[in-house]
């Protein structure tokens, strides 16, 4: 049985702008370690799904810079798309791929090219138990973390009752997928439990995938048969792809079918999607300040400054505020207000 890997990984780089940029989404940051996320994204597939399994669906512009970032992946394998659809569309052509080069029997897994997730063995066990069990049934299979806290900024999943596998990871089945709750609403999840994180994760077999999209959203899921008998994909999309209709793949597809199941996963996860959660993965100074880069602080706390290409950034009596500096662009933000970054593109 092939296994498959889809990176989706076209995202505009709002919310950590300035260091990330719809020219340079949050995707190619290299902040931690000194790779770009979207090398972590494909270096932690080792040992699940060899390179030549393992596609690319990004932006038509970001294509060079991809390939550039992922030289062990075969270049044919990093596809652009000619326009943003959002994941709905792209789940449909990573189906129809998976599909094309594996059957209506081989498992394909769409994971996220920006996220951080440690340790990497913990993520490696979980996607082989993911596999197993999507191989197994006709469930499409989604990876649910266990919060450690009442996050206000990732959507959720309920869960049911438990499913017998013999995995080393415990399945639940899923009862709904909830929006981003407030913070009181986050509190009870947080307390009651019955909810993981939802990752944005999902682990399907070709046909049964391709069975929920006739069920929940057909006009999206006409393209995994078109993908499956192209030519040439990109040719393909170049033709249709416009014309398919915009909305993401929980609310075209996932909110609608009833078999699924949620993986438990244990290992630390973050979407990092904004400059506070960026900062969560840095040590702080006895003033709560979490410094990246060459910076002068004279009685400044809490505060977030970066940075970058030896730039030096100094702050003076301030408190509670994000400051980025890129050679481009300078970010002055409240730290309570990072998530509002985005406003400054719907101007």
């Amino acid at each position: 049985m092939p296994v498959f890997a889809i990176i989706l990984a076209g995202g505009n780089g709002e919310r950590l702008w300035p260091l990330s940029t719809p020219e340079r989404p949050k995707q190619f940051v290299s902040l931690f370690g000194g790779k770009p996320l979207i090398r972590y994204a494909a270096d932690r597939l080792k040992g699940v799904v060899p390179p030549e399994r393992i596609f690319v669906l990004t932006a038509k512009n970001l294509v060079g810079m991809t390939r550039k970032a992922l030289p062990h992946i075969p270049t044919q394998n990093i596809i652009g798309e000619p326009c943003r659809r959002n994941t709905a569309a792209a789940a449909a052509v990573a189906c129809g791929l998976v599909r094309k080069y594996g059957g209506d029997r081989a498992v394909g897994c769409i994971l996220t090219a920006d996220q951080l997730m440690t340790p990497e063995t913990g993520f490696r066990r979980v996607l082989k138990d993911a596999v197993t069990a999507a191989a197994g049934s006709s469930s499409v299979v989604t990876m649910g973390i266990v919060p450690d806290y009442p996050a206000t900024r990732f959507g959720y999943i309920e869960y049911a009752d438990a499913v017998a596998l013999k995995t080393r990871t415990g399945f639940r089945r899923v009862r709904r997928f909830v929006e981003k709750p407030d913070a009181k609403t986050a509190g009870r999840y947080f307390r009651e439990g019955g909810y993981f994180w939802n990752s944005g994760m999902f682990v399907w077999r070709a046909d049964s995938l391709a069975e929920a999209f006739a069920k929940a959203a057909p006009d999206i899921g006409g393209l995994i048969d078109k993908v499956a008998k192209a030519k040439n994909v990109d040719s393909l999309l170049k033709r249709e792809y416009a014309s398919v209709r915009a909305i993401s793949f929980d609310y075209a597809v996932m909110e609608k079918i009833d078999d699924i199941l949620v993986a438990e996963s244990s290992f630390k996860w973050d979407d990092v999607g904004s400059w506070t959660s960026v900062a969560n993965h840095f040590p702080s100074d006895r003033n709560n300040n979490v410094c990246i880069g060459k910076t002068l602080l004279h009685e400044v706390s809490d505060s977030i400054v970066v940075g970058e290409d030896g730039h030096v950034v100094a702050l003076v009596g301030v408190d509670d505020i994000v400051v980025v500096h890129t050679a481009g662009a300078t970010l002055v933000c409240a730290k309570d207000r990072v998530e509002d970054i985005r406003k400054l593109f719907q101007r």
